[in-house]
């Protein structure tokens, strides 16, 4: 981008990277991403992994998509509803859960490696029973491939819909590649495929459900007010184009309404036309200092390898 270009576009971009950096602040999670020099960590730079994973906004709807669809099975909400915070928190467990997703995607391999065997000890103490009797716990393996296919699905299309074109043979390389961290927490029978996904989806949909729990998590994340400027506008936008995600058995099972769902639409609108800016808004990320830290330019993740 030449000096001229990035002149005209700071006045858009500026305030954009003001509200990313206000609501997911940097250098808190401890990591060094700069070292030790050629170290891929899990993924590295020929991957799709880094690529999808490099778009703000693919990944911000893409995850709030998940979530909605993870309020959908009752025993991967259970552990969520008894023991977290979220009523109080929702923008700390937020901010906890995009840190683990950036530095499995973009760490050296030591530190992939700890932050795997500490979220597989914070599952391990996770368990209980749902109101009808039934065990649930968050090392479950069955569980833990529901939340990583609802993440890994949102982030795809998230990426798809609002970033760049995602060809199939380029999304089922996605799928292969990010199944390696659910399967290192636990998670078995991990799909590996578009075909695979929808596949899944199809025979989990017998066992979700959409009641009062649900709706009070979905309360709670419509409300939620990450303190950044204009924060109901922003948090309606990517609520809205999360929910333009979902697959449309989830849309229908969640109830939205026809005025819902043209909101959605309209932020889907209003996501796309401003991806560009958030690209250029956040060029010096952790995908930027993964490159560096491989010794190739960030330029390589604008392109399909």
């Amino acid at each position: 981008m030449s000096s001229l270009l990035r002149s005209l576009a700071r006045p858009a971009t500026a305030p954009i990277r003001r509200w990313v950096l206000g609501a997911f602040p940097r250098g808190q999670s401890g990591i060094d991403y700069d070292k030790p020099l050629g170290d891929p960590g899990w993924f590295g730079p020929d991957s799709i992994t880094w690529r999808v994973h490099s778009e703000f906004p693919g990944m911000l709807a893409g995850g709030l998509c998940a979530l909605m669809l993870q309020t959908l099975h009752p025993l991967a909400l259970a552990g969520v509803y008894d023991h977290s915070n979220f009523r109080d928190d929702l923008v700390g467990r937020l901010r906890r859960t995009t840190a683990f997703v950036a530095g499995t995607t973009y760490a050296p391999t030591a530190e992939v490696e700890a932050l795997i065997s500490k979220v597989a000890r914070i599952h391990a103490q996770v368990r209980g029973q749902t109101a009808d009797g039934r065990a649930y716990s968050a090392d479950d393996p069955a569980l833990l491939t529901w939340v990583h296919v609802t993440e890994a699905y949102g982030f795809l299309q998230g990426c798809r819909r609002y970033c760049r074109d995602v060809p199939g043979a380029i999304a089922d390389q996605y799928y292969r590649e990010y199944k390696r961290v659910a399967e290192a927490l636990g998670a078995a029978d991990v799909p590996a495929s578009e075909a695979e996904v929808d596949a899944y989806f199809a025979r989990q949909q017998s066992a979700l459900v959409f009641d009062a729990r649900s709706r009070e998590v979905l309360a709670v994340l419509s409300g939620i007010r990450l303190p950044v400027p204009m924060a109901g506008l922003s948090r309606e936008v990517f609520l809205g184009a999360g929910a333009a995600l979902l697959p449309e058995w989830a849309t229908s099972m969640l109830g939205r309404t026809p005025m819902q769902r043209a909101q959605s639409r309209a932020s889907a609108v209003m996501l796309k036309g401003m991806a560009p800016l958030f690209r250029r808004a956040l060029q010096d990320g952790l995908a930027t200092r993964a490159c560096t830290r491989m010794g190739v330019p960030a330029s390589v993740l604008a392109d399909w390898p």
